[in-house]
């Protein structure tokens, strides 16, 4: 049973961040709240005021420009992601994550500041957005920041978010030549979260011939979303044989930190970060090898 709590409704950050700064630590932000209300539900979590962002127009925003890259605002749904020109010319990658995350009405309603900031590690968007290189502005009422993605999950749906802060933008970087990122989740049933999932991202020198940067992102396999950088070192400067992939898949099963649950065993989990993470390498490589149109 959900508990009494305090509504309010802001119409602009400002109003927002002054709101947060009013309630305190006794608050919790609701935009779109698909998984917010679950935890209300289920009485983990019974906040005394809760802030809804949703209807802030300034947060919902998907701007890409050639030189600086992607600008997504944190009220903006994962569906508007999903049939954004821009995003499905520049970053497909987003575009068939989100064709797989979650129901059509989670998607036409969620946003992806909520689903990130919900630090889930087995959601979809933060190991593909870590692969991209994103990053992350936040704000309260003194000032703004911006870290690295990768940095802002700290622990089971623990964040770098602050009290009285508010997350506002996902930002990427533009794609270097030659650069393919994919993903992929094994779960079950269809649009579920993942029990495991891998994204991949690659950059071959010029001549298209090996490595020149990769990242390799496990979901799922860790309280976070994690890098497996000691796989990724193993690709640099490298081209491509059967052997090496056999490395990358068990030096990422390596570094990944499962926990059993219902859903899988640690040993399981393991051996699923292996197969995809070589499923991954070799579909990256294969298209970041073609030459661009």
């Amino acid at each position: 049973m959900i508990r009494d709590f305090v509504y309010s409704k802001a119409k602009t950050v400002k109003e927002a961040l002054g709101l947060l700064e009013e309630h305190k630590e006794n608050y919790k932000i609701i935009c779109g709240g698909q998984s917010l209300l679950i935890l209300m539900r289920q009485g983990l979590v019974a906040p005394a005021n809760l802030i809804d962002i949703k209807s802030i127009e300034e947060l919902s925003y998907i701007n890409f420009k050639p030189k600086d890259g992607l600008k997504i605002g944190a009220a903006t749904t994962h569906s508007e992601i999903e049939k954004s020109s821009p995003v499905k010319k520049h970053y497909p990658v987003l575009v068939s994550m989100e064709k797989n995350l979650a129901s059509v009405q989670t998607r036409n309603w969620g946003t992806i500041g909520g689903n990130l900031a919900h630090g889930d590690p087995a959601g979809d968007p933060g190991p593909v957005f870590v692969a991209l290189n994103a990053t992350v502005k936040m704000a309260n009422k003194e000032r703004e920041r911006t870290i690295p993605l990768e940095e802002f999950f700290i622990d089971y749906f623990e964040t770098a978010l602050e009290d009285g802060e508010l997350l506002l933008e996902v930002q990427l970087p533009v794609v270097p030549p030659r650069t393919a990122t994919v993903y992929e989740k094994f779960n079950i049933i269809k649009n579920d979260q993942g029990i495991v999932s891998v994204a991949v991202s690659i950059t071959m020198e010029k001549k298209g011939s090996s490595c020149k940067d990769a990242r390799i992102v496990l979901g799922a396999a860790a309280s976070i979303p994690i890098r497996a950088k000691k796989a990724e070192k193993l690709l640099i400067g490298q081209k491509l044989n059967n052997g090496l992939l056999e490395k990358i898949g068990k030096r990422a099963s390596k570094e990944a930190d499962p926990v059993a649950d219902i859903h899988a065993s640690e040993e399981y989990r393991r051996h699923l970060v292996e197969a995809l993470t070589k499923r991954m390498v070799r579909k990256a490589w294969d298209q970041a090898r073609k030459p661009a149109r």
